[in-house]
Protein backbone atom coordinates (compact mmCIF):
# COMPACT_ATOMS: atom_id res chain seq x y z
CA UNK A 1 0.00 0.00 0.00
CA UNK A 2 1.17 3.74 -0.80
CA UNK A 3 -0.20 7.28 -0.42
CA UNK A 4 0.65 8.55 -3.86
CA UNK A 5 3.52 11.12 -2.15
CA UNK A 6 6.08 10.58 -4.11
CA UNK A 7 9.95 10.50 -1.68
CA UNK A 8 12.10 10.39 -4.83
CA UNK A 9 12.78 11.11 -8.87
CA UNK A 10 15.16 7.80 -9.89
CA UNK A 11 16.74 7.03 -13.27
CA UNK A 12 16.00 3.81 -15.52
CA UNK A 13 19.55 3.03 -15.70
CA UNK A 14 18.89 -0.73 -17.61
CA UNK A 15 16.23 -2.66 -18.64
CA UNK A 16 16.80 -6.53 -19.19
CA UNK A 17 14.19 -8.23 -21.94
CA UNK A 18 13.39 -11.71 -21.00
CA UNK A 19 10.56 -13.88 -22.68
CA UNK A 20 9.25 -13.87 -18.70
CA UNK A 21 9.43 -10.31 -18.72
CA UNK A 22 12.20 -7.30 -18.06
CA UNK A 23 14.81 -6.65 -15.07
CA UNK A 24 14.50 -2.71 -13.89
CA UNK A 25 17.56 -1.25 -13.21
CA UNK A 26 16.77 1.95 -11.84
CA UNK A 27 19.10 4.50 -10.18
CA UNK A 28 18.05 6.30 -6.33
CA UNK A 29 19.53 7.07 -3.18
CA UNK A 30 16.96 8.24 -0.64
CA UNK A 31 14.87 5.56 -1.24
CA UNK A 32 16.97 3.07 -0.45
CA UNK A 33 17.50 3.40 3.26
CA UNK A 34 16.54 0.44 4.95
CA UNK A 35 15.67 -1.10 1.72
CA UNK A 36 15.75 -5.20 1.96
CA UNK A 37 15.20 -7.64 -0.81
CA UNK A 38 11.30 -8.71 -1.05
CA UNK A 39 10.39 -4.90 -0.48
CA UNK A 40 7.66 -3.07 -2.33
CA UNK A 41 8.43 0.23 -4.32
CA UNK A 42 6.02 1.75 -6.91
CA UNK A 43 7.65 2.86 -9.81
CA UNK A 44 5.81 5.40 -11.86
CA UNK A 45 2.63 3.70 -10.44
CA UNK A 46 2.93 -0.05 -10.73
CA UNK A 47 4.19 -1.71 -7.33
CA UNK A 48 7.52 -3.57 -7.70
CA UNK A 49 9.49 -6.14 -5.61
CA UNK A 50 13.19 -5.51 -4.92
CA UNK A 51 15.39 -8.09 -6.10
CA UNK A 52 18.96 -7.00 -5.88
CA UNK A 53 20.46 -3.56 -4.39
CA UNK A 54 23.36 -1.94 -4.17
CA UNK A 55 24.18 1.34 -2.98
CA UNK A 56 23.01 3.82 -5.84
CA UNK A 57 20.26 1.30 -7.11
CA UNK A 58 17.97 -1.55 -7.30
CA UNK A 59 16.47 -4.03 -9.54
CA UNK A 60 12.82 -5.02 -9.65
CA UNK A 61 11.43 -7.50 -12.19
CA UNK A 62 8.66 -6.57 -14.26
CA UNK A 63 6.04 -9.51 -15.43
CA UNK A 64 4.80 -9.10 -18.87
CA UNK A 65 1.41 -8.26 -17.72
CA UNK A 66 3.11 -4.98 -16.12
CA UNK A 67 5.02 -4.56 -18.99
CA UNK A 68 2.07 -4.65 -21.50
CA UNK A 69 -0.47 -2.74 -18.73
CA UNK A 70 1.67 -0.02 -18.32
CA UNK A 71 4.24 2.42 -19.43
CA UNK A 72 7.05 0.76 -17.61
CA UNK A 73 7.10 -1.11 -21.09
CA UNK A 74 7.49 1.74 -23.47
CA UNK A 75 10.36 3.21 -20.84
CA UNK A 76 13.96 3.60 -22.18
CA UNK A 77 17.60 4.41 -20.44
CA UNK A 78 17.48 7.50 -18.74
CA UNK A 79 13.76 8.02 -18.48
CA UNK A 80 12.73 9.32 -15.01
CA UNK A 81 10.78 7.62 -12.53
CA UNK A 82 8.83 8.59 -9.65
CA UNK A 83 9.41 6.55 -6.47
CA UNK A 84 8.38 5.53 -3.25
CA UNK A 85 8.40 3.14 -0.48
CA UNK A 86 5.59 0.64 0.90
CA UNK A 87 3.64 2.13 3.32
CA UNK A 88 4.68 1.54 7.01
CA UNK A 89 1.82 1.15 9.55
CA UNK A 90 1.41 4.74 11.72
CA UNK A 91 2.85 6.48 8.95
CA UNK A 92 1.14 9.41 8.13
CA UNK A 93 -1.60 9.04 5.05
CA UNK A 94 -0.99 12.23 3.36
CA UNK A 95 -1.94 11.14 -0.32
CA UNK A 96 -4.84 8.43 -0.20
CA UNK A 97 -4.67 5.22 -0.50
CA UNK A 98 -2.56 3.65 -3.13
CA UNK A 99 -2.25 -0.22 -3.95
CA UNK A 100 0.27 -0.04 -7.14
CA UNK A 101 -2.37 -1.71 -9.48
CA UNK A 102 -2.27 0.31 -12.51
CA UNK A 103 -6.22 0.47 -14.08
CA UNK A 104 -5.42 2.00 -17.41
CA UNK A 105 -2.75 4.48 -19.43
CA UNK A 106 -4.10 7.70 -20.27
CA UNK A 107 -2.27 10.32 -22.36
CA UNK A 108 -1.40 13.64 -21.66
CA UNK A 109 -3.54 16.33 -23.71
CA UNK A 110 -2.93 19.30 -22.21
CA UNK A 111 -0.59 21.33 -19.68
CA UNK A 112 -1.78 24.46 -18.66
CA UNK A 113 -0.39 27.28 -16.22
CA UNK A 114 -3.22 28.32 -13.24
CA UNK A 115 -1.97 31.20 -10.80
CA UNK A 116 1.06 29.16 -9.07
CA UNK A 117 -0.06 25.58 -10.05
CA UNK A 118 -0.41 24.40 -13.37
CA UNK A 119 -3.22 21.87 -14.78
CA UNK A 120 -2.98 18.45 -16.65
CA UNK A 121 -6.37 17.47 -19.49
CA UNK A 122 -5.25 13.87 -19.71
CA UNK A 123 -7.56 11.44 -21.94
CA UNK A 124 -9.81 8.87 -19.31
CA UNK A 125 -9.99 5.24 -20.49
CA UNK A 126 -13.61 4.56 -20.84
CA UNK A 127 -13.41 1.32 -18.27
CA UNK A 128 -12.70 4.22 -15.17
CA UNK A 129 -15.11 6.63 -16.18
CA UNK A 130 -17.38 5.20 -13.15
CA UNK A 131 -13.78 6.04 -10.75
CA UNK A 132 -13.50 9.30 -10.93
CA UNK A 133 -15.51 12.24 -10.09
CA UNK A 134 -14.75 15.99 -9.19
CA UNK A 135 -12.40 16.16 -5.91
CA UNK A 136 -12.09 12.82 -6.03
CA UNK A 137 -8.45 11.23 -6.18
CA UNK A 138 -6.79 9.51 -8.98
CA UNK A 139 -3.46 8.55 -9.20
CA UNK A 140 -1.08 9.50 -12.41
CA UNK A 141 2.10 7.93 -12.60
CA UNK A 142 1.85 7.03 -9.22
CA UNK A 143 1.32 10.46 -7.73
CA UNK A 144 -1.68 11.16 -5.20
CA UNK A 145 -3.41 14.12 -7.42
CA UNK A 146 -7.33 15.98 -6.61
CA UNK A 147 -9.32 15.95 -10.18
CA UNK A 148 -10.31 19.35 -10.91
CA UNK A 149 -12.94 18.55 -13.41
CA UNK A 150 -14.54 15.79 -15.69
CA UNK A 151 -15.38 15.08 -19.26
CA UNK A 152 -16.99 12.70 -21.24
CA UNK A 153 -13.40 11.38 -22.40
CA UNK A 154 -10.75 13.37 -20.02
CA UNK A 155 -10.24 15.19 -16.69
CA UNK A 156 -8.22 17.58 -15.13
CA UNK A 157 -6.02 17.67 -12.44
CA UNK A 158 -4.22 19.93 -10.38
CA UNK A 159 -0.68 20.40 -9.69
CA UNK A 160 1.29 22.47 -6.75
CA UNK A 161 4.62 23.84 -7.31
CA UNK A 162 5.85 21.51 -4.92
CA UNK A 163 4.36 18.53 -6.41
CA UNK A 164 6.13 20.01 -10.01
CA UNK A 165 9.40 20.02 -8.49
CA UNK A 166 9.54 17.04 -7.09
CA UNK A 167 7.77 14.27 -9.77
CA UNK A 168 8.36 13.83 -13.23
CA UNK A 169 5.50 15.80 -14.23
CA UNK A 170 8.07 18.49 -14.51
CA UNK A 171 8.72 17.55 -17.82
CA UNK A 172 4.61 15.98 -18.94
CA UNK A 173 3.86 17.36 -21.60
CA UNK A 174 1.21 16.96 -24.70
CA UNK A 175 1.17 13.44 -26.18
CA UNK A 176 2.74 11.68 -22.87
CA UNK A 177 1.27 8.43 -22.05
CA UNK A 178 0.92 8.18 -18.28
CA UNK A 179 0.07 5.30 -15.47
CA UNK A 180 -3.30 5.97 -14.06
CA UNK A 181 -5.13 4.19 -10.77
CA UNK A 182 -8.70 4.73 -9.58
CA UNK A 183 -9.28 5.54 -5.80
CA UNK A 184 -9.78 2.10 -4.09
CA UNK A 185 -12.77 3.37 -2.02
CA UNK A 186 -14.50 4.32 -5.30
CA UNK A 187 -13.83 0.88 -6.98
CA UNK A 188 -15.57 -1.28 -4.08
CA UNK A 189 -18.24 1.44 -3.84
CA UNK A 190 -18.99 1.36 -7.49
CA UNK A 191 -18.86 -2.79 -7.28
CA UNK A 192 -20.71 -3.05 -3.88
CA UNK A 193 -23.44 -1.04 -5.11
CA UNK A 194 -23.66 -3.51 -8.75
CA UNK A 195 -23.74 -0.79 -10.66
CA UNK A 196 -23.65 -2.17 -14.53
CA UNK A 197 -24.64 -5.56 -13.42
CA UNK A 198 -28.37 -5.75 -14.28
CA UNK A 199 -31.13 -8.28 -14.44
CA UNK A 200 -32.12 -9.48 -18.44
CA UNK A 201 -35.55 -7.36 -17.20
CA UNK A 202 -33.10 -4.06 -16.47
CA UNK A 203 -33.44 -3.68 -13.12
CA UNK A 204 -33.66 -6.51 -9.75
CA UNK A 205 -30.92 -8.18 -8.20
CA UNK A 206 -27.46 -8.21 -9.84
CA UNK A 207 -25.94 -11.47 -10.58
CA UNK A 208 -24.69 -13.46 -7.51
CA UNK A 209 -25.31 -10.55 -5.37
CA UNK A 210 -29.12 -10.65 -4.51
CA UNK A 211 -29.51 -6.95 -4.41
CA UNK A 212 -31.73 -4.41 -6.52
CA UNK A 213 -29.17 -2.25 -8.64
CA UNK A 214 -29.97 0.57 -10.48
CA UNK A 215 -30.37 -0.14 -14.43
CA UNK A 216 -26.99 0.55 -16.26
CA UNK A 217 -25.94 4.30 -16.56
CA UNK A 218 -28.97 5.23 -14.62
CA UNK A 219 -26.88 6.06 -11.20
CA UNK A 220 -28.20 5.83 -7.62
CA UNK A 221 -31.39 8.14 -7.53
CA UNK A 222 -33.26 9.22 -4.88
CA UNK A 223 -36.66 7.65 -6.43
CA UNK A 224 -34.99 4.07 -6.73
CA UNK A 225 -33.53 3.98 -2.71
CA UNK A 226 -37.36 4.73 -1.98
CA UNK A 227 -38.62 1.87 -3.89
CA UNK A 228 -36.57 -0.68 -2.66
CA UNK A 229 -37.05 0.44 1.35
CA UNK A 230 -34.18 2.95 1.54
Amino acid sequence: MFTGLIEEVGVLRRKVQRESGAHLHIAATRILQGVAIGDSIAVSGPCLTVVEFGEQHFVADCMPETLVRSTLGELRPGAPVNLERALALGDRLGGHMVAGHVDGVGQVLAVSPRGISSELRISLPPALRAYVAPKGSVAVDGISLTVVEVGESDFVVGIIPHTLSVTTLAQAAAGQRVNLEADLIARYVHRALGFGEVSPAGEGPASGTGRAVPPAGAGLTEDFLRRHGY
